[in-house]
C-alpha cells in the first residue's frame, strides 16, 4: 500500500494495482458514520451540506485523524479482498523518511485494526528507487526525489540503505495552495481546491514555457461576492507557483551538500524524479539547473512508489535489509 496525502494505491499479488483512489473520506457531521471513501468522497470537497465533511484523513504523509485513515484503509482493503472476510492479509505499506516513532506505530496500529494481519514498512524514497530500477543493492549512490501530495523527499541511496535524506512538508497539496492564494491575491477569485488542482495539472510549469496555454477559470468573486470567470495564463501560474518550487529545489541542494565524498559518483548516475509532483512540466529542468545533474522523470511517477513496495513484498528476502520496524 502506498498510503499517501493525495492517493492511496495497493497492489495484491492476484490483481497487480488494484486501487489507486483519493485520499479522501466523507463522513456524516454529527454520526461521523463514513458515506464515501476515495473518488465518490473527492466529488465533496468544498460542495457539501453542513451535515456532511469531506476529510483528507493524511496530512503531510502521515495520519491526521486516526479513527478516519482505519476505516479508509479498511474500505479499500476490503474492496481487495471482498467476499473473503476471513482473509487477514499481509501487509507492506510505504512511508515519509521523517516520521516519528509515534507516527509510525499510528500506520502499523490504523492497518492492524482494518484487518491486517502484519504490517511492514518501507521508506517512501527507497520504494521508489526499487519502483524506478535502480541498483539500490549496489555501492553507488542512487539519488531518488519523490514528490507526493504532502511531501518531498530526496535520498542517497547505497546497499539497500539511505545514506542521506532531506525532507519538506511542501509538495502537490501546497501547490494547489499556492495557486489558490495567487488567484485570490491577483484576481480576486475564490477557487476550491478541486479546481486549484486542475489549473495546476494543465497550466502548472516550474519555468517559463515557449508556449503560452491559457484557461478559462470560474469562480466566486471576492469583491461583489457573486460567480466570476477570469482567463488565466501559464505564466500565472508558473508566478504562483515559484515558492514551493523553490523549496523543493533547495531540498535537493542539501541533501547534495551532505553527501559522503565516496558517493559524489552520483553526479555520474543523475537523480530520478517519481511521484505526482514529478509531472509538473519544467521541473527537471530546473532542478538540472541549479544542481548541474542529470534529471530523469520516471516512466510512470504516480505508481513508482508502489511498484517498488510490491517488488519488496514480491521479493522479501532479496530486500530485508529495507524493512524498517
Amino acid at each position: 500500500m502506498d498510503l499517501g496525502t493525495a492517493n492511496t494505491l495497493l497492489y495484491t499479488r492476484k490483481h497487480g494495482i488494484f486501487i489507486n483512489e483519493p485520499s479522501v473520506v466523507a463522513v456524516d457531521a454529527v454520526s461521523r458514520k463514513v458515506l464515501a471513501v476515495g473518488a465518490a468522497a473527492k466529488e465533496y470537497l468544498g460542495r457539501t451540506p453542513q451535515n456532511i465533511c469531506a476529510i483528507r484523513p493524511m496530512k503531510d504523509g502521515v495520519i491526521a485523524d486516526f479513527d478516519i485513515t482505519r476505516e479508509m484503509i479498511a474500505h479499500f482493503v476490503g474492496k481487495c479482498i471482498s467476499g473473503l472476510r476471513l482473509v487477514k492479509p499481509s501487509m507492506v505499506i510505504c512511508i515519509p523518511t521523517g516520521i516519528t516513532q509515534v507516527e509510525k506505530k499510528a500506520v502499523i496500529d490504523a492497518a492492524l485494526l482494518s484487518g491486517a494481519r502484519s504490517v511492514s514498512l518501507v521508506e517512501e524514497p527507497m520504494a521508489a528507487a526499487i519502483g524506478a530500477g535502480m541498483p539500490v543493492q549496489e555501492p553507488l549512490g542512487n539519488l531518488v526525489l519523490d514528490i507526493g501530495g504532502g511531501t518531498s523527499e530526496v535520498a542517497l541511496i547505497s546497499m539497500t540503505g539511505i545514506a542521506v535524506s532531506q525532507s519538506v512538508r511542501v509538495a502537490g497539496d501546497a501547490m494547489n495552495l499556492a495557486v489558490q492564494h495567487y488567484l485570490r491575491e491577483v484576481f480576486r477569485l475564490e477557487v476550491g481546491e478541486n479546481t486549484a488542482e486542475n489549473v495546476k495539472k494543465i497550466l502548472g510549469a516550474a519555468l517559463p514555457q515557449n508556449n503560452s496555454l491559457r484557461l478559462e477559470v470560474s469562480g466566486k468573486d471576492l469583491v461583489y461576492g457573486g460567480p466570476r470567470v477570469v482567463t488565466v495564463t501559464e505564466g500565472d501560474i508558473c508566478e504562483a507557483l515559484h515558492d514551493p518550487v523553490q523549496a523543493v529545489v533547495e531540498t535537493v541542494l542539501r541533501a547534495l551538500e551532505q553527501a559522503p565524498p565516496a558517493l559524489a559518483a552520483v553526479y555520474d548516475n543523475g537523480l530520478l524524479m517519481a511521484g505526482g509532483g514529478a509531472l509538473l512540466r519544467g521541473l527537471d529542468q530546473c532542478i538540472a539547473r541549479a544542481t548541474h545533474l542529470k534529471v530523469a522523470v520516471d516512466k510512470d511517477p504516480l505508481t513508482t512508489v508502489l511498484r517498488g513496495t510490491a517488488q519488496a513484498m514480491l521479493y522479501r528476502e532479496d530486500y530485508e535489509g529495507i524493512f524498517i520496524n
